[in-house]
C-alpha cells in the first residue's frame, strides 16, 4: 500500500456505524493494487449526527467517491445532487460518485445479487421469486429483480417495523415495473410454502441464520424445497447458514450464501469509480476461499 500512495492518490471512502469489521477496504484496495490504479479506500466511523459534514467532505476533499452504508443509506439521499432511478425507486443509497463536485448517489445491492446468479450461469428473468425480507438488501433485490424481468415477486415479512417498506415495495414494483408483486404475512406458514413451491428461487434477505441467530432458519422443513430451484442466502457469516442447511438436504442443486452478491455489488461500485472491471475471480480467491 505504501508504495502506491503518493501525491496524487485519489481517496474513496466507507461511511457507516459501526464499520470496522467491513472486508470492503481489504476487497478494493487489493483490487487497485491488482490493476495499478492509484487509489485508496478507507473505512470511516459515520453516524446520521456526522453525515452531512462527512458528505461535505467529498466535495472539499476530492474524493472520488464512498460507500455508504448503514444507518446512512437514506439519510444520505437528500444530501445528494442526484439519485440514480433504481436507487430512487429503491430509497436507499450504497454508493456515491463525485464528478467535479456534483454527488450521484446509486445502489448496487440489487446488481450485485442479480450479477452473483449470472456468475453461477444462472438466469431468474421471466420465473418467480419468493423474497424473506423488506430491509435494505430484501428492497434493494426486490428492485432490480423486478427492473431486470423477474415475471413475479412474492415477498414474505412478519408485521414488524419492516411491514410498512415491504408495501412500499409492491407498491412501486406494481406501478413502476411489468413485474407482479405481491405482500404475504410470514407468519401465515401454509401461504409461505405454497408460494416457495411456485418459485424458481427462495431467497432470505433477512438477518435470521447470522450472529445471533445462526442456529436459526425462517424454512426448517426441507420438503418446502425442489431439487431443481435455487435458493439463496444474503448471509455469508457463516459461510453455510441453517438454510442453506435444509436446501442441501432437500437435495437442493444450487444453493448460495451472500458472498457473491457482496463482491459483485462491490465490482458495481468499483466500475463506477475507476471506469474499470474489477478483478473478481482474484479478489474471490483472495478473500474467501476457505
Amino acid at each position: 500500500m505504501t508504495e502506491r500512495i503518493d501525491g496524487h492518490t485519489i481517496l474513496i471512502g466507507l461511511m457507516a456505524y459501526p464499520i470496522r469489521h467491513s472486508m470492503s477496504p481489504t476487497m478494493h484496495n487489493n483490487a487497485f493494487a491488482k490493476l495499478g490504479l492509484n487509489y485508496a479506500y478507507l473505512a470511516f466511523e459515520i453516524t446520521n449526527a456526522t453525515l452531512p459534514q462527512a458528505v461535505d467532505a467529498i466535495r472539499t476533499l476530492d474524493m472520488r467517491g464512498s460507500n455508504i452504508s448503514m444507518p446512512n443509506k437514506q439519510k444520505v439521499m437528500d444530501l445528494l445532487d442526484k439519485i440514480d432511478p433504481a436507487a430512487e425507486m429503491t430509497g436507499a443509497v450504497n454508493t456515491i460518485v463525485n464528478d467535479h463536485g456534483v454527488l450521484t448517489g446509486y445502489c448496487t445491492d440489487g446488481t450485485g445479487f442479480m450479477k452473483s446468479l449470472e456468475d453461477e450461469n444462472l438466469d431468474i428473468r421471466g420465473e418467480k421469486m419468493t423474497l424473506a425480507g423488506a430491509g435494505g438488501a430484501g428492497t434493494a433485490i426486490a428492485i432490480q429483480a423486478a427492473l431486470d424481468g423477474v415475471k413475479e415477486i412474492s415477498i414474505v415479512n412478519k408485521k414488524d417495523a419492516e411491514w410498512e417498506n415491504a408495501k412500499r415495495n409492491v407498491e412501486v414494483i406494481n406501478s413502476k415495473t411489468k413485474c407482479k408483486a405481491t405482500l404475504f404475512d410470514i407468519d401465515d406458514q401454509a401461504t409461505f410454502k405454497k408460494e416457495i413451491a411456485d418459485s424458481a428461487i427462495y431467497c432470505d434477505a433477512t438477518g435470521v441464520g447470522m450472529k445471533p441467530l445462526e442456529d436459526l432458519t425462517l424454512v426448517s422443513d426441507p420438503g418446502w424445497f425442489r431439487k431443481d430451484m435455487i435458493v439463496f442466502d444474503t448471509v455469508y457469516a457463516p459461510r453455510t447458514t441453517k438454510l442453506m442447511t435444509v436446501a442441501q438436504e432437500a437435495g437442493v442443486q444450487h444453493v448460495f450464501n451472500g458472498l457473491g452478491m457482496m463482491l459483485e455489488q462491490g465490482a458495481e461500485a468499483f466500475k463506477l469509480w475507476t471506469g474499470e472491471n474489477m478483478p473478481v475471480d482474484y479478489i474471490r480467491d483472495l478473500l474467501f476461499s476457505e
